[in-house]
């Protein structure tokens, strides 16, 4: 008998939903800077570093992102965007988050706060980030692991969750 290898990473975009199990594997929220046009696309650097691995991930990097949107809960196309980005964090085991010193993400600094004390994360924060100090503070008080350059968080992730 011949077996088959499963598929070890597993990466959902919106609109694509998980429902259900994951199969007892690693689920990842990479959460942080996106803001179109200014953030490097270090969601997709972080797959390709976790491609033999068993995990899901959850970005909420779109491939169809429409500027367009109206930024209230009256456009459709926004609300389902930020449900599925609020669902998908709640459903992960850990977050990984990642704020770009090109940007000012203020979403990002918001889920912060909100998953600060719940949600096991892992923080990137690079020297020049405009409010490097308030996230210093929010990971001090809730213990969750600040690193300073992309693979030092990387490297977490690997040798701490990720068999």
């Amino acid at each position: 008998m011949v077996e088959v290898a499963k598929p070890k990473l597993r990466v959902y975009k919106p609109p694509n939903t998980r429902t259900g199990d994951v199969g007892g594997k690693l689920s990842v929220f990479l959460a942080g800077s996106i803001e179109m046009g200014k953030a490097e696309d270090w969601q997709t650097k972080l797959q390709k570093r976790l491609l033999d691995k068993s995990v899901v991930l959850f970005n909420p990097r779109r491939d169809d992102w429409d500027s367009s949107w109206k930024q209230t809960i009256e456009d459709t196309n926004f609300l389902g965007q930020v449900t599925w980005e609020y669902n998908h964090l709640c459903k992960a085991d850990l977050v990984f988050m990642y704020f770009d010193p090109a940007t000012q993400s203020p979403i990002s600094l918001m889920e912060l706060g909100m998953f600060a004390e719940s949600k096991d994360m892992i923080v990137v924060c690079p020297d020049g980030f405009w409010r490097k100090g308030n996230v210093e503070f929010v990971c001090k008080q809730f213990d969750i692991p600040l690193f300073n350059s992309f693979d030092e968080g990387v490297e977490e992730l690997l040798n701490k969750y990720v068999n």
